[in-house]
């Protein structure tokens, strides 16, 4: 049992550290207020995309993803009944247009881009399987997330008083750095496969043999984003806000890392999946709400203040129900 704290406790915890060192940086005016909000844009228009794109090109081919179908298809399924139902809720008892988005991503929406892979990879406890499955998780479960984060986000907040339409929404979609990143790092899979082996069983081309000062450009900007992320959030936090906003924080929080996990991977459990799977559920259904949300919903003009809270608490609040979920799980024989 200790040990099992000890390990989600240095999962969750470097992240909470890191935001406190963005909120100290804000505090003893190291930088200008707008500087905050400028490097949220420099994570979600680059580090972020370079993570994403890192994360899927170096899956091994582009054949084990279909290894993975029935887990993939269940998080795909999973995660559109929570958005349908966060939705029904959300009309029913949020009355800010601003918010509604952000409430509704709350409810689905995991820290799987930033903390997933590493948090399986320390679930696995040495077994390369799992950490196959979650990065391969990422590539569908990551853009899923982003849809329909745009089009949460795009059904409440008009751009200049003009009525939303599926154009705008569907351009949204196919220019939203976070999608791109995944979706070039999907051709490159795709390139991959048709590129003749030679004698040594290896392609006679890839990026990283190759072309091994790009795959390292873009390796230190993906290793960079998440630290970058959650300074940058660190530095937007305001805990005046905390008050205003407590109704709102408190029922995110529940719905994000106690709800969805517990209604999700009971429902895993319940469909079969096991130690092989299970790490990259508990990473998808069970990390904190992603960063990402904090950029993109200040993009898109919703309340980027609240996506901020929500992303703070949520976090802070997993250190604890990380810790069970894990601790149950094993003591079952579940991992």
């Amino acid at each position: 049992m200790l040990s099992n704290l000890f390990f989600t406790l240095n999962a969750v915890l470097p992240i909470v550290a890191i935001i406190a060192v963005g909120y100290f940086l804000k505090s003893i005016h190291l930088f200008e207020e707008k500087f905050f909000p400028l490097l949220n844009k420099l994570c979600f228009r680059c580090l972020l995309p370079c993570l994403l794109f890192f994360n899927v090109y170096n899956v091994d081919n582009i054949s084990e993803i279909t290894q993975y179908g029935k887990m993939c298809a269940f998080a795909v399924v999973s995660v559109l009944l929570f958005f349908i139902l966060s939705l029904v809720l959300t009309l029913l008892t949020i009355k800010d247009n601003r918010q509604k988005g952000v409430m509704i991503q709350c409810a689905y929406r995991s820290n799987y881009a930033i903390i997933g892979i590493s948090l399986a990879m320390s679930i696995s406890a040495g077994d390369a399987r799992p950490v196959v499955a979650a990065s391969i998780l990422s590539s569908v479960s990551i853009p899923l997330f982003n849809v329909l984060a745009i089009i949460a986000l795009s059904l409440f907040v008009n751009e200049g008083g003009k009525k939303v339409s599926i154009s705008s929404i569907l351009k949204k979609i196919i220019t939203n750095p976070l999608i791109l990143g995944v979706a070039f790092g999907f051709v490159c899979l795709l390139i991959r496969s048709f590129i003749p082996l030679n004698q040594n069983g290896q392609h006679y081309f890839t990026i990283r043999q190759h072309l091994p000062f790009v795959y390292k450009s873009i390796s230190m900007l993906a290793q960079s984003a998440s630290p970058v992320a959650l300074i940058a959030l660190g530095g937007n936090f305001a805990f005046s806000a905390v008050a205003r906003l407590k109704y709102k924080i408190i029922a995110g929080v529940l719905a994000r890392t106690i709800l969805c996990p517990l209604v999700c991977l009971l429902a895993a459990y319940f469909f079969g999946f096991r130690s092989l799977e299970f790490p990259a559920l508990i990473a998808l259904y069970g990390t904190p709400l992603a960063v990402s949300t904090v950029p993109m919903t200040a993009e898109m003009g919703s309340d980027s203040e609240l996506a901020g809270q929500l992303v703070v608490w949520t976090t802070l609040s997993s250190a604890f129900t990380l810790f069970g979920i894990i601790f149950f799980c094993r003591q079952f024989g579940i991992l």
